[in-house]
């Protein structure tokens, strides 16, 4: 459906503007290309349901891969902010709390990011722990990074990334921001001021690039990053392009930073994407995450990063200290002692493109079979061992 002719009664969602459509283009697709497997991953959650619908139609298995959670109770924990949206986000509540159990209940296989939404679907719905689930994240891949390198980059009168400059340390954030985060974003301009209080001279060489931090076009999008920072007395240091850039845009960028930023999101599930190719560009990482969230544990583990981890109840003096070494190392070069020795081996074995491609194969193959014995039980004969068509 047309977005300005569905948002005059108020539909602006992609999920439910689509649905009709894909429910009918997925019945002529599985029909002519004779499909074995139907595969959802996206974050338009409406759209499951059609998983299930194509298994009673046409008797196909489907696999979830669920992003981000569906039903989350994000808002209502003390210290989030306002939920966004007034009654569509009621709405929403609502159709989760409805379609979620029930897109769920016939599927084949089930994948996640976050041990987390594995974990919280076997609470809420006992039927779930029979169900085949792995947790497999966005992996990094190589060849992306070594043909990123090669691509020209954009000026900034085109929409590319600020200048360089010998003199400054960039510090480089790609990715939204701003309201999923302002928890660390508040930490990391709290413990900027007070190193330029401490060592104002030295401070001025840092600068901070929040690039591509909304969904926009170019010339558009709203500034996120950048009000915080003027909250803090620190927005001359702080630069922030909204609009939206392309994978390998980000990839060049950060294969050049001096440093990364990586923030951590109150949802203590949360599990950034970007940190994976973060790893591959071999730049030094800092980590401001929230203290037991999944993204401190996962940090530890691959130990590529400095990590500071605070909590919203206790007050962040110590980060505040730990942010002024970081920087004071980040003026020195960062010297090879104070970098931690990186787990390669575990990051090749679990965050790697092509180890997670495997295990998302042998998921679905695992789908594919269980259907098919479960039709062969129903009194069919047994089927030919052959490739799914996915």
């Amino acid at each position: 459906m047309p977005l300005k002719a569905s948002q005059r009664v108020g539909l602006g969602n992609l999920g439910l503007r689509a649905w009709f459509h894909l429910l009918f283009a997925g019945v002529r697709l599985i029909q002519r290309g004779k499909i074995d497997l139907v595969f959802l991953t996206n974050t338009q959650f409406v759209t499951f349901t059609l998983g299930r619908i194509f298994r009673a139609l046409l008797g196909v298995p489907y696999v979830i891969d669920l992003q981000d959670p569906w039903r989350t109770d994000y808002y209502q924990r003390p210290g989030s902010r306002r939920p966004p949206g007034g009654w569509k986000y009621q709405f929403a509540r609502f159709q989760a709390w409805l379609l979620e159990g029930w897109s769920f209940r016939r599927l084949g296989g089930f994948m996640s990011v976050s041990q987390h939404y594995v974990s919280d679907l076997r609470v809420r719905y006992r039927w779930f722990s029979a169900v085949p689930a792995d947790v497999i994240g966005f992996g990094a891949s190589e060849a992306d990074l070594v043909t990123a390198r090669t691509l020209q980059p954009r000026s900034p009168a085109e929409g590319g990334p600020p200048e360089p400059d010998a003199n400054v340390i960039r510090f480089v954030y790609t990715g939204a921001a701003g309201p999923i985060m302002p928890h660390s974003l508040k930490v990391l301009f709290g413990g900027l001021r007070q190193f330029k209080r401490l060592r104002p001279a030295e401070a001025a060489r840092l600068r901070f690039e929040f690039l591509g931090t909304s969904y926009a076009p170019p010339g558009q999008g709203i500034l996120t990053v950048a009000p915080i920072a003027e909250e803090f007395g620190v927005a001359d240091q702080v630069i922030e392009v909204p609009h939206r850039l392309g994978h390998l845009e980000c990839l060049q960028i950060q294969a050049r930073a001096d440093a990364l930023l990586l923030l951590g999101s109150s949802d203590l599930a949360y599990s950034p994407s970007k940190l994976y190719p973060y790893f591959l560009s071999g730049r030094p990482i800092l980590g401001l995450v929230f203290r037991q969230s999944y993204l401190e544990n996962l940090l530890n583990d691959l130990s590529c990063a400095t990590v500071i981890a605070f909590t919203n109840e206790q007050p962040k003096d110590g980060a505040y200290l730990q942010l002024c070494a970081f920087f004071g190392q980040a003026l020195a070069g960062f010297p090879l002692e104070s970098r931690p020795i990186r787990n390669e081996h575990y990051f090749r074995r679990e965050f790697l493109a092509e180890t997670l491609t495997g295990r998302q194969c042998a998921l679905f193959d695992l789908a594919f079979a269980r259907s098919r014995r479960g039709e062969a039980n129903d009194g069919s004969d047994d089927p030919d061992d052959k490739q799914p068509v996915i």
